[in-house]
């Protein structure tokens, strides 16, 4: 029993120093994502013609660069290691922030979409960090893992926007070239962070021999946890991106805002994802992820809300914050179910196979925002809430049901 004892305690001590460090990382490589979104749309309409309807097209390439990130770094772990991959992945981000400086510095829209692309498909590697350390932690650890690895997000949210703040117009007249400059050694210097992990490799040479036959994709993904998680996760990220991407554009071409007032919007949104990450695990083991994914979704409604009310500043700010609270409860929940169905041998291909098809959508999401704040306006944006988090509430029923009478 002693010796069990101090056997998990070994485990936990592990676990506990890799998720301190990919918490480090994952809030310097966080900032892709702040400065992207803050700036990638008003960007693309400065670059654009007359034609505005294609301002987002740049993040709709950033998010098809995450759908094929995840797929690239589920090659590399299986290649060369988890840790190997990550700083590939930092590299990767670094390559990005220079392709979209050098695109502003030209004035090519079409380039200017590439380097986001590129940023994107870091940070396809970037969203692996929270299946790391949940694979690497004993069972009663992994919620705890997870959002501690996104509430490494509260120094992106600060960070980001920052860097635009102070930096975006270093270069002036070529407006925000200065911020992805400035994301270029951030980026290098998160790639030291993943030197000393200890992370299980999914490698072929170190798979263990005694473990039982993986089961096929279509088993796994065929089941209601499965597939419940997954849901109500896509659509919370959906959901998210859909009104975040479109809301600094509103805020700056629609409504007359300056873009630092934008960026500060984007700011609030972010610390509002990240920051509750440090109680959303103990949330979770206390009060069960399929009710804090329900939280989750009431809390998108209420952002809709907001939204509805008007076009002052406190109604961006206000659903923005609503928006981040209510993607950290759904998200870091429904990323909880999800790791509940699968074996730690199963990890890599269900893995991608989720974020695939989660940043396909979310890459979808981000073009329809453009398209749908071009032609209907910001009301509309968040209209579309409300159908689609009703029908997540009522595929979680059932698993609220079956965990309530496992309690009883």
């Amino acid at each position: 029993m002693v010796a069990e004892t101090a056997g998990t305690g070994t485990v936990l001590g592990e676990a506990r120093r890799n998720v301190q460090l990919l918490t480090v990382a994952q809030a310097l490589l966080g900032v892709v994502g702040p400065i992207s979104f803050a700036v990638g749309g008003v960007a693309g309409h400065q670059l654009l013609g007359e034609d505005k309807s294609l301002a987002t097209a740049p993040l709709t390439a950033y998010n098809l660069g995450m759908a094929l990130g995840v797929v690239l770094v589920a090659v590399l772990s299986r290649l060369i290691g988890r840790r190997f991959a990550f700083m590939a992945g930092a590299s990767i981000a670094a390559l990005g922030g220079l392709l979209a400086t050098a695109a502003l510095f030209r004035e090519s829209f079409w380039f200017f979409a590439c380097g986001l692309a590129v940023l994107g498909a870091s940070n396809g590697f970037t969203q692996k960090l929270r299946f790391a350390a949940a694979d690497a932690s004993p069972p009663f650890y992994k919620a705890k893992a997870i959002s501690w690895i996104l509430g490494g997000g509260i120094v992106s949210a600060v960070l980001g926007p920052q860097i635009v703040i102070f930096a975006g117009d270093y270069f002036a007249p070529v407006w925000f070239a200065g911020a992805f400059v400035a994301l270029v050694p951030v980026c290098i210097v998160a790639l030291f962070f993943f030197m000393p992990l200890r992370l299980p490799d999914h490698t072929k040479a170190s798979a263990p021999r005694d473990l039982p036959p993986a089961r096929p994709l279509r088993e796994i993904a065929g089941s209601q946890r499965f597939l419940t998680g997954m849901i109500c996760g896509i659509s919370s990220y959906v959901l998210m991106t859909f009104m975040m991407t479109g809301a600094p554009v509103a805020m700056v071409v629609g409504c007359g805002f300056s873009s630092d007032l934008a960026t500060l919007g984007i700011q609030w949104h972010v610390l509002a994802m990240f920051a509750p990450s440090f109680v959303t695990g103990w949330l979770i083991s206390r009060f069960g992820a399929e009710r804090i994914v329900a939280c989750g979704l009431l809390l998108l409604m209420a952002c809709a809300a907001v939204a509805h009310l008007g076009v002052a500043l406190w109604n961006f700010w206000g659903a923005l914050s609503l928006l981040g609270l209510g993607w950290n409860f759904g998200f870091i929940g429904s990323t909880a179910i999800v790791a509940q169905s699968y074996r730690s041998h199963e990890a890599d291909k269900v893995q991608a196979f989720h974020d695939i098809v989660l940043f396909s959508a979310v890459a979808g999401s981000s073009f329809a925002s453009g398209k749908v704040l071009s032609a209907y306006g910001w009301d509309m944006l968040s209209a579309a809430v409300w159908p689609v988090a009703g029908f997540c509430l009522l595929l979680l029923l059932p698993l609220m049901r079956t965990r309530k009478r496992a309690a009883a």
